[in-house]
């Protein structure tokens, strides 16, 4: 039955795309003297789990690194978590049937409240959300935005970040990397470049290997996303220093979390 009906819904959203892409065409060849043709409805939701299923729902990858380029296909994909006068930031995660999956710092939701928090979205609109879990073993948590509370058309409205445990192998000391984050003002972000020096270091305050690097960062952007240039999830920035250190959770850890809290 699943199987089935994830065929189903690959063939609606193919079905759909073509019948678009085929509609001028078409009209050209009607013949008026015919009755029209009966066509089967398609939903929002139809096409939106049938673009799940084909995974179509992330940020693009560049082929090529180009850090400008790269922040214009990423900036959506970054949220503000604000907290009562507290805040703090996040990323679209996963998209999922149930909503959008945001991921942050455990630290950030550790002032979390469900009755009074809020996620703002970079087209500025705000939901409620609930803690999905937080890790025991890195500094990352996650919250479930549910469809409901946003709408469809929102929700397939939004992309998620590439997160891929396996491209984190292939980062190098020295690279550049780029960091997003919420800022003072409720529809700011933050852009902030910097360059990666270390994928494993343990330090000490976080109690594990951290991806470590040279840049800016200010307080409420914790959760943020730290890229690579291609536009790929690189860790959750987790913390800095004044003296143009940043420490972030590696995407690895992130995607174990996730599996760990959710069974995914």
């Amino acid at each position: 039955m699943v199987k089935g009906g994830r065929i189903y819904k690959i063939s609606t959203v193919i079905i759909f795309c073509l019948g678009w892409f085929l509609q001028g065409l078409s009209v050209q060849a009607e013949d008026v003297s015919q009755p029209p043709h009966l066509i089967q409805s398609v939903s929002e939701e139809d096409i939106y789990e049938g673009m799940l299923a084909l995974d179509l729902f992330h940020c693009p990858v560049l082929e090529e690194p180009d850090p400008e380029a790269a922040l214009e296909n990423v900036k959506d994909s970054v949220v503000r978590i604000q907290m009562g006068k507290a805040y703090g930031s996040g990323v679209v995660f996963r998209l999922t049937a149930e909503g959008a999956v945001i991921a942050t710092n455990r630290h950030v939701l550790a002032y979390w409240r469900e009755e009074s928090g809020v996620i703002r979205f970079p087209a500025g609109y705000y939901t409620g959300a609930r803690v999905l879990g937080s890790a025991e073993s890195c500094d990352a948590g996650f919250l479930l935005v549910e469809k409901e509370e946003l709408g469809m058309s929102a929700l397939s409205g939004l992309r998620s970040v590439f997160a891929d445990e396996e491209m984190y192998d292939g980062l190098r000391t020295g690279e550049k990397i780029f960091i997003l984050g919420a800022g003072p003002e409720a529809d700011e972000t933050i852009f902030q470049e910097a360059v990666l020096e270390d994928t494993g270091r343990y330090i000490e305050t976080f109690g594990g290997e951290m991806l470590y690097g040279r840049g800016f960062a200010r307080e409420g952007m914790s959760g943020g996303g730290i890229f690579d240039s291609r536009g790929r999830l690189a860790g959750l920035l987790a913390g800095g220093t004044y003296q143009n250190e940043i420490a972030g959770v590696p995407v690895n850890q992130v995607v174990a979390a996730y599996r760990e809290i959710t069974g995914d």
